[in-house]
């Protein structure tokens, strides 16, 4: 059984995802950085520090001053606030992973273009395979590859 445990640890899709969860956790800190230090203060200054988070639907029908104070007293409560502030984390935070990618994608050399595999019969304008010499459809003798 140790030595099953060892070949499942030890195989490549283990390991990869290890990998990948450990830079995914670091990526998160530069990401929360770049929202938090980054973004986040020149957009509360335009919004005007706008923070949704204090407010609710109170449903028990007793008046509480705050989220809070109405959380502690075990009243029901929609917390709408919470979940606008949710939202707009995850639109901010996501449109920053964006820009990243896009401009990591930018960096990046892109790929030659692979070459044609097939090509076109001159006679019934089939595809037929580079390197044929006669159309597999037509049956005609085909002109050398240019």
């Amino acid at each position: 059984m140790l030595a099953e445990f060892k070949r499942f640890a030890l195989k490549g899709n283990v390991l990869d995802l290890a990998v990948g969860v450990v830079i995914g956790a670091a990526f998160n800190q530069i990401v929360n950085s770049l929202v938090n230090d980054v973004l986040m203060p020149p957009l509360g200054f335009i919004v005007g520090k706008a923070d949704f988070s204090s407010l609710y639907l109170n449903l028990s029908g007793t008046p509480y001053a705050s989220l809070a104070e109405a959380r502690e007293a075990g009243a029901p409560v929609i917390a709408y606030g919470l979940f606008i502030n949710n939202v707009l984390n995850f639109l901010i935070v996501s449109f920053a992973v964006f820009l990243l990618v896009r401009q990591v994608n930018r960096w990046r050399p892109t790929p030659p273009p692979e070459p044609p595999k097939t090509r076109e019969c001159p006679y019934c304008l089939s595809s037929v395979p580079i390197k044929a010499v006669r159309c597999a459809h037509c049956t005609s003798d085909l002109p050398a590859e240019s």
